[in-house]
């Protein structure tokens, strides 16, 4: 809970406690309404400007003000826990803290690792190249020559060593030390994102960038055994987009005021859609070590049956109206014909020469549910009068998985606007959850 909070709510008490003469049952009251308070603990790096950044002591940055912002709206004692890019997953398996809040990139392996919320703002990878080492474009960098440096762990790494793995890659564990690599002429760049790099840009003229060479989202990393938690946030920032906090707090943070809305029902749907697909490259490499077939139709017809009954939970938990299941039956089919178009392209190409360690298939299939119930839950909050050509246009630039077709994405597109139309017009009595109805 926010200081100005806690001073103010017990100032008031004891001054109506001093009028009673009941000085003793203040500091009773104090003691125990502050004891059981609920704590948030939120994981957070303190090195990655602008979305978290240690500044005399005190951190700031977007996602400390939206951490702020929501603990004091739900009423929780917020507790930020540092972590190392490299322990994040690790340290949030065991249970260091309920959530990660530091610009984290959605990755497959940390959706199988926890639960993503909606996302909150795109990014993409870029490089801050010296202007001495007369690198002008992209393809420059990878190069045996070329000595390239990077925050260690985190997503940006795994971008740069996919991209330019014959450059010579320095992993740093602080985030901080990468800028300074580059400007102390020790490397020729550093490897970023379009949002951090404003930062290291405006306080030097020896750098500029390159790129952008990615498209990322920013989402918060929750804990996989707490999906109330996940969903509440998720809730709560659909909600603060609707009403501009968000798009406030990019501007105040990001300088990103005309940055797309991501937390609204259309966009984070896609995401959550695409979040879903980017997981099929490790189900297809399941299925070559098992020999596994991908096509299922026993499965898929299971799959239908799942997601319509968890839509219409979703739509009974909300209070709004639930979509006709021979729509959502629609978009799930269109889901898995583009699931298995992924899986079959993985397929037709050699196995990689390093896949790491072997994934875990019951982990696996827990974050495909988990995505599910996500997309569930977007579903219902559809607005019933969609443009079909806006989605079609998200639908193509917004989901990009590795071997998805145009088709796929146009079939995706269709049974979203499918489950759309397919909602009742009438709004139900106070409800203020489905984006048609007013506020009573």
């Amino acid at each position: 809970m926010m200081a100005l909070v806690r001073s103010n709510r017990p100032q008031r008490r004891v001054r109506a406690l001093r009028r009673s003469g009941a000085l003793l049952a203040i500091g009773l009251w104090s003691v125990s309404a502050w004891a059981t308070a609920p704590t948030l603990l939120v994981g957070t790096s303190g090195d990655y400007a602008p979305f978290s950044l240690e500044r005399d002591g005190r951190l700031e940055g977007f996602d400390v003000a939206v951490a702020r912002a929501y603990s004091q709206e739900r009423g929780l004692d917020l507790k930020f826990v540092r972590f190392r890019w490299p322990e994040l997953l690790t340290d949030l398996a065991a249970g260091r803290f309920e959530l990660a809040m530091s610009g984290v990139t959605v990755r497959p392996e940390r959706s199988v690792a926890g639960r993503f919320t909606v996302p909150v703002v795109q990014s993409g990878a870029v490089a801050l190249v010296h202007i001495a080492s007369g690198l002008d474009e992209t393809a420059s960098l990878d190069d045996p020559e070329v000595k390239l440096a990077v925050n260690a762990g985190g997503h940006l790494e795994r971008v740069a060593r996919q991209l330019f793995p014959r450059a010579q890659i320095t992993a740093f564990s602080n985030n901080a030390d990468v800028r300074e690599a580059v400007l102390d002429g020790a490397f020729d760049a550093a490897v970023t994102d379009t949002l951090e790099a404003p930062f290291w840009l405006h306080e030097t003229e020896e750098l500029r960038m390159l790129g952008p060479f990615t498209r990322d989202r920013k989402a918060y990393l929750v804990r996989p055994d707490l999906g109330e938690r996940a969903a509440d946030l998720s809730a709560w920032l659909l909600e603060r987009e609707a009403d501009g906090t968000l798009a406030r707090l990019r501007t105040r943070w990001l300088n990103a005021g005309n940055a797309p809305p991501t937390a609204l029902a259309l966009p984070a749907l896609l995401a959550a859609v695409d979040e879903r697909l980017d997981l099929m490259p490790l189900v297809a490499e399941l299925k070559r070590s098992s020999g596994d077939p991908v096509h299922v139709p026993e499965q898929e017809d299971r799959v239908v049956v799942a997601a319509s009954v968890a839509v219409a939970d979703a739509a009974r938990r909300l209070g709004v109206p639930a979509p006709r299941s021979d729509a959502v039956a629609t978009l799930f089919r269109a889901q898995m014909a583009a699931a298995k178009e992924i899986q079959f392209a993985i397929l037709a190409a050699p196995a990689p020469t390093e896949s790491g360690a072997p994934m875990d298939l019951a982990a696996l299939r827990q974050a495909l549910l988990r995505i599910g119930d996500r997309i569930a839950e977007l579903l219902v909050r559809l607005p019933s009068g969609l443009e079909e050509e806006q989605v079609h246009s998200l639908a193509q630039s917004g989901l990009d998985a590795p071997g998805l077709g145009a088709l796929a994405r146009d079939r995706i597109a269709s049974g979203i606007i499918a489950v759309a139309a397919s909602r009742e017009p009438a709004c139900p009595s106070g409800s203020r959850l489905w984006p048609a109805c007013p506020s009573p």
